[in-house]
C-alpha cells in the first residue's frame, strides 16, 4: 500500500515537498488553509540567489547552491507537466556598493560563483551613478505567481489531493505520534505528516512547538510598469532590489518589519523604496506604479530554515523556516524531505536544519 503523506501548508516548500512525495510514489495530501501559494510565496521577488551570498553562513549557501543546480530540470519537467513558463531566466546580478569587495571576491575564488568587478554604467547606461560594481552572471529569478501555478497543475496531474480553504484546527495525537489533523471539515489521517506552514508553523505546533525559532517578518514590494526590454539585469545595493521581468514589470523591494502577523502596506514604505529605486534608475521617475503588496516570511535565526522530524512524534516532520529564500531553496529542500520522508541518503550534511534541542 501506498504510504500516505499529509502535507500542511500549500506554499511553494509545502508544494514542492508534496510533488517530490508524489512522484516517489506517495499517496498525498496537501492542506492549505487559504488560497495555494497566496501567502509569502506568491508575495516575493523570485531571486534565486542569496542576496550576498558572502554574507551568509555555509548553512545556508549549501542548501540554495544545490537548490539552483536542480532548478533547470525542475523548471523543464514543471513546463513540461503544467503548460505553465515559469519564466525561470538567467538575468544576472549587478551589485553596487557600498559591498565588501575582498569578502566578495574571496567567496567567488574560494568555489562560489563568477563574480567580476566592472563599471556599473558601462553594463547598466540608465544607472544615475558611475562608481565599480559587481556583476554576477549567474544568478537567476523566477516568477513566483507563475511558478506556483505550474505547480498547482503539476500536483494535479500526479494524483495530488488539493484541500484549499481548510484550515487545521488541532492534532490527534497519542504521546509517539500523529494519528490525524482536525479541520472545519473533518479529520484527515494519514501515516505521516509534514508541517510546511511558514509564518504560521509555530502556532499550528502549539506546545509541540514551543522552541521553534520562527517568526513572521513582514516585506514590502513596489511595482512599476516599463517598456519590456528597459531593464534586463537584477540590480542591488545596500538591500534595495530591483528586478525585471520580461513583460516590463519591475520589482522593487523590500522591507524587513517584525510587526507580527499584520500583512498590511505602509506608505512610508512605498515612499522609500521607490524614491531609492529611482535614485538609481531615474526613468522610473517616468513609468506608472502599478502595484505595493506586503507579504509574512517565515523569520528564522541566520535565515537556516528546520526540516527534521519532531524529537518525540515519530511521524511529524517540519519543513519551514526558509526566511527570505523560501523560492530559492524549494526544489533542493523538497528533496531533502522526501530523503528523509522515506530513508534515502541526502547528498549534504542535514544536521544543520535539525529540530532545535
Amino acid at each position: 500500500m501506498k504510504q500516505h503523506v499529509c502535507i500542511i501548508g500549500g506554499g511553494v516548500i509545502g508544494c514542492a515537498t508534496a510533488l517530490a512525495l508524489a512522484t516517489a510514489g506517495c499517496h498525498v495530501t496537501l492542506i492549505e488553509r487559504g488560497a495555494l501559494g497566496s501567502e509569502s510565496s506568491w508575495a516575493g521577488a523570485g531571486l534565486l540567489s542569496p542576496l550576498l551570498p558572502w554574507h551568509y553562513r555555509d548553512e545556508v549557501t549549501r542548501l540554495t547552491d544545490w537548490s539552483r543546480a536542480l532548478y533547470p530540470a525542475w523548471i523543464d519537467d514543471l513546463r513540461a507537466a503544467s503548460g505553465v513558463d515559469p519564466e525561470y531566466r538567467a538575468s544576472g546580478m549587478l551589485v553596487l556598493p557600498p559591498y565588501d569587495r575582498a569578502a566578495a571576491l574571496a567567496w567567488a575564488s574560494a568555489g562560489g560563483e563568477p563574480v567580476q568587478e566592472l563599471s556599473a554604467r558601462a553594463m547598466l547606461p540608465d544607472l544615475a551613478i558611475d562608481d565599480s560594481a559587481l556583476w554576477m552572471c549567474q544568478v537567476a529569478q523566477v516568477r513566483n505567481p507563475r511558478l506556483l501555478q505550474a505547480l498547482r497543475l503539476a500536483l494535479l496531474r500526479h494524483g495530488v489531493q488539493i484541500l484549499e480553504q481548510t484550515a487545521v484546527t488541532g492534532w490527534r495525537a497519542t504521546p509517539t505520534r500523529i494519528d490525524a489533523v482536525t479541520t472545519a471539515q473533518g479529520a484527515i489521517a494519514a501515516d505521516v505528516f509534514v508541517l510546511a506552514a511558514g509564518a504560521w508553523s509555530r502556532e499550528l505546533l502549539g506546545e509541540q512547538g514551543a522552541d521553534i525559532p520562527i517568526k513572521p517578518v513582514r516585506g514590502q514590494i513596489v511595482l512599476f510598469k516599463a517598456e519590456p526590454g528597459r531593464l534586463k539585469q537584477v540590480v542591488y545595493r545596500d538591500g534595495l532590489y530591483i528586478i525585471p521581468r520580461d513583460d516590463g514589470h519591475i520589482l522593487v523591494g523590500s522591507t524587513l518589519e517584525e510587526v507580527g502577523f499584520d500583512k498590511g502596506v505602509t506608505e512610508a514604505a512605498r515612499i522609500d523604496l521607490s524614491l531609492r529605486a529611482v535614485e538609481l534608475l531615474p526613468f522610473l521617475a517616468q513609468t506608472s506604479m502599478v502595484g505595493h503588496w506586503a507579504g509574512l516570511r517565515p523569520g528564522s535565526p541566520d535565515n537556516i530554515p528546520i526540516m527534521a522530524g519532531h524529537p518525540t512524534l515519530e511521524n511529524l516532520y517540519l519543513s519551514s523556516g526558509h526566511y527570505r529564500y523560501g523560492v530559492t531553496m524549494a526544489p533542493a529542500s523538497a528533496q531533502l524531505m522526501a530523503n528523509l520522508i522515506l530513508g534515502r541518503p541526502n547528498p549534504i550534511d542535514v544536521s544543520p536544519y535539525r529540530w532545535p534541542a
